[in-house]
């Protein structure tokens, strides 16, 4: 059955936020709503998940404000955890998504953490996929994860972030090499990874800073690790077994959410698209017997 999708824009904060939505809800089912990551990764990335569309399912994307189809406005005041907390009420709002399922990956999971403490009405689900809870645990097993490279690598990275300095050709082979092990092993990306990964928007900058390994921005401190019991959401945790979001940063937040759920699969970072028909089985596997359980 051929895919129909329609495309639009949501008023926010004097500016506009990007969406798709794809297939269409069976009797019994609803919407899955994703969250990309970054932050300022825009949605392309996640668009192998529009095959869940084929099980009878809704899937919504939309582009953050700050990136991809959305407004781009150069505003560093503007970005902000809690601004990407409030989008999502205003798109669930605009979009008719009373009743919803929610996936973030990346930055997207730890955003939908965030949002699920406050314990907003109508989310069905949630699947956390390759996200931390501390941004400080974050950054130790990237440093561990470094030190498995080559030394002359590792010290290729160390040294950037030590000078600021990422134009040297050691440090962009030490970098795709950590890339490769640990974020996608597929070579080359499909394009609609690479779309991601070549237009990060001002957020990620801003929030994050200039490397993957040192946090200077606004998320500098963060963590949710504290609050993550009293998330009363139905939870699916994914990761792979190489990911950059390591089993014991997977394994923080198993312990601390109520009832949650684990699925470990063999991939990095990205395994919803090196593993993208696993994945979206066991995704939608869950979304339906949450939903059998409202009955």
């Amino acid at each position: 059955m051929a895919r129909t999708s329609t495309e639009g824009k949501v008023p926010f904060k004097g500016h506009s936020t990007w969406y798709r939505r794809t297939g269409k809800c069976e009797p019994g089912k609803y919407p899955l709503l994703l969250l990309h990551g970054g932050p300022g990764a825009c949605h392309n990335y996640l668009e192998s998940m529009e095959d869940i569309a084929d099980f009878g399912r809704e899937v919504i994307f939309y582009d953050q404000l700050g990136c991809g189809n959305s407004t781009i406005p150069s505003n560093p005041d503007l970005w902000s955890a809690k601004l990407f907390e409030e989008e999502i009420d205003v798109m669930r709002k605009a979009l008719g998504l009373e009743k919803v399922h929610i996936l973030g990956q990346s930055w997207g999971g730890m955003l939908l953490m965030q949002y699920a403490i406050s314990r907003p009405k109508g989310i069905i689900s949630m699947v956390v996929a390759s996200s931390p809870a501390s941004m400080d645990l974050w950054l130790s097993e990237a440093n561990r994860l470094i030190d498995w490279l080559p030394p002359e690598m590792a010290g290729a990275l160390k040294k950037a972030d030590a000078s600021g300095d990422y134009t040297s050709p050691d440090y962009k082979a030490a970098y795709a090499e950590y890339y490769r092990r640990h974020v996608c092993n597929l070579d080359p990306y499909p394009d609609f990874v690479s779309a991601s990964f070549d237009n990060m928007g001002e957020p990620y900058y801003v929030m994050q800073g200039n490397s993957e390994f040192v946090v200077t921005g606004k998320l500098k401190g963060w963590d949710v690790t504290g609050d993550l019991h009293k998330i009363t959401i139905p939870t699916l945790l994914t990761s792979g077994v190489m990911d950059e979001a390591t089993p014991l940063i997977v394994k923080t937040i198993y312990d601390r959410i109520p009832d949650c759920e684990w699925a470990l699969i063999m991939g990095t970072h990205l395994v919803h698209v090196e593993q993208r028909d696993e994945y979206n089985r066991i995704v939608e596997e869950f979304l339906s017997r949450k939903e059998k359980e409202l009955s």
